[in-house]
């Protein structure tokens, strides 16, 4: 496997790339959300195909501050959970990921 920052041949690449299918996979985009889906395929630009897909937002302006209001003046820190609703197939443009994480546990991680 290449190291982080060195190109890969077609072939290895195409191999990394199937050893992801079907695998879970998170993507952060550059407007702050973030995918979880099952990886299904991507393309020549980049964009990446996830089946059985939930999108995690950060929460809005209006639900930070209807929060801060209901915690009081005297709490030093709110603590808002992500909101998320569930899309089933998407398309991710490949212009605004981020960062992608493949979703591994410790019983896997223990195999390698």
């Amino acid at each position: 496997m290449a190291a982080v920052g060195e190109k890969m041949g077609k072939a290895e690449g195409q191999g990394f790339l199937e050893s992801l299918l079907n695998n879970k996979l998170r993507i952060h985009t550059t407007d702050g959300r973030m995918f979880w889906g099952d990886f299904k395929c991507t393309d020549p630009d980049r964009n990446i195909v996830l089946a059985y897909t939930y999108e995690y937002r950060q929460p809005s302006a209006q639900q930070l501050l209807k929060a801060a209001e209901k915690a009081g003046t005297d709490a030093k820190s709110i603590k808002l959970d992500m909101t998320h609703r569930y899309l089933g197939l998407v398309v991710v443009p490949g212009e605004h990921i981020v960062r992608i994480e493949k979703e591994e546990f410790a019983s896997q991680l223990k195999r390698k």
